[in-house]
This record gives C-alpha cells, structure tokens and sequence, in this order.
C-alpha cells in the first residue's frame, strides 16, 4: 500500500509501501478492490497527519535513488490515480458527482453516464546528433523552467492530429530552429509530473543553426562526450538515459 499526503509519499520504517491503513485515510483505492487488485493499492491522508515515529514523507524522485526504477515506476502509477481521484471529483458535463466504476478504473457519472479516466499526456523527448568541427556531438538545451545551469535534450507534448514523429520535428524546430533527419525510437518511460508518458527518440541534424526561441530554451549548445555540461538530469530520467547513451555509443549513421 502506498500513503500519500499531497504530493509526497509516506515511508515507514524505511520501506516506501505500508503495512495496514493509517487511522486518517480521507480517500482509498481498497474501497473498491474487485477493480484495483491487479493495480498498486494506495491511500491519501489529509494535511494534518504528522509522521509518527519511524515514519517520514519523501517527494516521488527521491524513490528512485532510494529503491529503484520499479518501485518508482509502481509508486508513481499509485500517485496518478491518487492525483487524479482527489482534483477530479464532478462530472464535467452536468456536474453530479462521480462515483467509481464497476467494471474498471475508471470513474463513472450516475446522472449522465459518462465515464472518466486518468489522463496519460504523450510527450517526445529527442537526443539529436551531429558530427560537426570533426567529431560527434550532442545537441543540450537549458530549459527556462529548469534549475539555472541545467542541460538537457529537448522535449515536448504531442499535440492533436500529429504523429510522434511529426512532433518531434516540431519541437526541435520551434524550440532551436533546425532540422532533424533519421528520427528513431529509443523507448519509452512512464513519468507521473504530473501525468506524462515520456516518448525517447534518437534524430540526427539536418539543417539550420541553433537558435533558441527565447521562451521555453534559453542557451543551447553542441556537445562532445567528452564535454557534457556538469549539471545533466539524474539517472531517474529517460533523459538522462539518451545523454549516456549518446556518450557511450558511436555516432549514428543515417540509412
């Protein structure tokens, strides 16, 4: 069982999911179990639980360091649904009350009947290569919303009646003003801030010399593996998992 409170997990006695139910659950995944049990169970308390001893509350990215992709991937599903269950309580068409439904994980409108979901936001997140002044390099990018000195690939959310690939070019261009050939699927990562499905892809440079628009990228640059900025995203991340990658690997050709 996964304790939320917010936005942030409850561990006890070192363990992120809890034996038994603490006396202030205001919302519960168990009350309704014939539907959730091939799901991590979880439970919300309110703002005025106070860790007892041995217990402590810990942001979601901190799982991942503690225990591990799998644990963070089960804890952050748990935390979407939990999310979701406590900001989206109406139906969005007549405004009665939802209630959880019978037959899924979704939750159901008893005036109306229509039926809700969790939402999913596909996202593309792309590390775009380049052999330029005689050797190999990675495109990073400084992000506005990011620490200061952080550097990272771009990425963005796909937008109506566009297919991945489509999305990732429109990113790149929007964001740094070039070109991208040879797009590639990497894989794919669940990332529950709040609600995203991150899609990694590999591209190669095409045309255009960077230009960041100004807005959403700040600074960006080419980048040896040799000479990576110093503050790259942790490990948790898929972004950080295509840097490696490109560090670690020779330059892509293109077919």
């Amino acid at each position: 069982m996964f304790v939320f409170q917010g936005n942030n997990l409850l561990i006890r006695g070192g363990l992120p999911e809890c034996d038994g139910l603490p006396e202030e659950v205001v919302r519960c995944s168990l009350d309704f179990p014939s539907v959730w049990q091939d799901l991590p169970s979880w439970c919300e308390v309110g703002e005025d639980y106070a860790p007892r001893e041995g217990e402590e509350f810990i942001g979601l990215r901190q799982v991942w360091h503690r225990w591990g992709e799998e644990t963070f991937v089960r804890a952050g599903g748990a935390w979407q649904f939990a999310s979701w269950w406590r900001n989206v309580r109406i139906c969005s068409f007549c405004g009665e009350g939802l209630l959880p439904s019978e037959t899924d994980h979704g939750r159901r409108c008893p005036k109306c009947g229509r039926v809700f979901y969790t939402p999913i936001s596909p996202a593309v997140i792309v590390a775009i290569e380049r052999e330029f002044e005689g050797e190999r390099k990675l495109l990073l990018a400084h992000n506005t919303a990011m620490p200061r000195g952080r550097f990272s690939v771009l990425a963005g959310f796909v937008e109506p009646g566009e297919t991945l690939e489509e999305a990732v070019a429109r990113e790149v261009r929007e964001e740094v003003s070039i070109e991208v050939q040879d797009i590639r699927y990497f894989k794919s990562q669940p990332w529950p801030f709040p609600h995203s499905l991150m899609l990694g892809f590999t591209a190669l440079w095409k045309a255009g010399e960077l230009k960041p628009d100004g807005i959403e990228i700040g600074e960006a640059g080419w980048y040896a593996p040799n000479a990576l900025p110093a503050d790259i995203p942790d490990r948790a991340s898929i972004s950080r998992r295509l840097i490696d990658r490109f560090a670690a690997a020779p330059l892509r050709q293109k077919d």
